[in-house]
């Protein structure tokens, strides 16, 4: 079992910065592949950002290549996703989710990842 705390959502005008964090329990942490999701009001949840075991290979939506960066730190257990020059259209939950294998593989869909966490609200006000 893999539990994940995310922290570090709340109100940020556009064009500002802020900075994820996803703590995970266990200690397998660096096995699982992590992932940055989002659900605006009224959208589906969508893929924002994914990292592989080592940290090395990293994976971005469209929407947010050039502004966002995931990274990881297996001493720390934690993920997290460095927003800059956030945009009203980023406002949503982020979600952490970890997936013991296929996630990237298969475009990382929902169903490929095994635990996800609470999430934490971000709003971008203009």
């Amino acid at each position: 079992q893999v539990q994940l705390v995310e922290s570090g959502g709340g109100l940020v005008q556009a064009g500002g910065s802020l900075r994820l964090s996803c703590a995970a329990s266990g200690r397998t942490f660096s096995s699982y592949i992590m992932g940055w999701f989002r659900q605006a009001p009224g959208k589906e949840r969508e893929f924002v950002a994914g990292v592989n075991w080592s940290g090395r290979t990293t994976y971005y939506a469209d929407s947010v290549k050039g502004r966002f960066t995931i990274s990881r730190d297996n001493a720390k257990n934690t993920v997290y996703l460095q927003m800059n020059s956030l945009k009203s259209d980023d406002t949503a939950v982020y979600y952490c989710a970890a997936s013991k294998e296929g996630a990237a593989t298969y475009g990382w869909p929902d169903v490929a990842m095994n635990y996800w966490g609470k999430g934490t609200l971000v709003t971008v006000s203009t």
